[in-house]
């Protein structure tokens, strides 16, 4: 299992290359989106990667970032045509002051 930290400056386009990359060079089964973190999930459901959105929730602007994102990864996961799938619980498991 690998971990991968990103903050707030973390690049769009850069960030889905890369998860994308990964998710198409491995066998992966399930990405499981859960607010801040990442989890990537082989066939065999072990974690192979995590990622942790070291961000500020409460800013719009990193908001929109990890939307642009999740749905940059979530394209590319649909256009897999395998049995790759996820879950996504981006906003609802962030409780915002």
């Amino acid at each position: 299992m690998r971990e991968v930290f990103l903050s707030d400056d973390f690049d769009v386009e850069e960030t889905s290359s890369k998860i994308n990359y990964l998710m198409s060079k491995w066998s992966i089964r399930f990405l499981d989106i859960n607010g801040p973190s990442w989890v990537v999930y082989n066939q065999d459901m072990e974690v192979k990667y995590l990622f942790f959105f070291e961000v500020d929730f409460n800013d719009i602007d990193t908001r929109i970032k990890l939307e642009d994102l999740k749905l940059n990864v979530i394209h590319h996961i649909e256009s897999l045509k395998d049995d790759t799938t996820y879950r996504d619980n981006l906003i609802n498991s962030v409780f915002i002051d």
